[in-house]
């Protein structure tokens, strides 16, 4: 078993475990909008089929959801791949007992859901 320096405690490890864990939901949180704006576009063109009714998409071709959906649910994917990386990073650093925090992987995550934040009001206010 290997020894840990005096000052780093167990709950240091289970705070990054923590933190890790509620980015794995975000994760999956970020995916399943993904995958719901997907299916909905789908959904709207099954039910005009079925009522035999044409259900007029939005002004911007119906593509773009399918678009943001793929977008968010690649976004989510990237969440967890560079959620999983920091968590062991920062393993690493307790177990050395020279821990260093850092903000990249929150203001990255901020920057690109607001980008898609924006991209999607766009869309929308089009579609009005």
């Amino acid at each position: 078993m290997e020894e840990l320096p005096k000052h780093v405690k167990p709950t240091d490890f289970l705070a990054n475990e923590r933190t890790y864990l509620a980015w794995v939901r975000t994760s999956i949180g970020i995916m399943a909008f993904g995958f719901v704006v997907v299916k909905f576009s789908l959904f709207v063109r099954q039910i005009s089929l079925v009522l035999g009714n044409e259900v007029k998409m939005p002004t911007p071709a119906p593509g773009y959801s399918q678009s943001i959906g793929v977008l968010l649910v690649g976004l989510g994917v990237i969440c967890l791949t560079l959620s999983y990386l920091q968590f062991r990073k920062t393993d690493r650093q307790l177990r050395r007992g020279i821990y260093m925090p850092t903000n990249l992987l929150t203001n990255l995550l901020t920057g690109l859901i607001t980008l898609i934040s924006i991209l999607l009001i766009i869309y929308l206010a089009r579609s009005v």
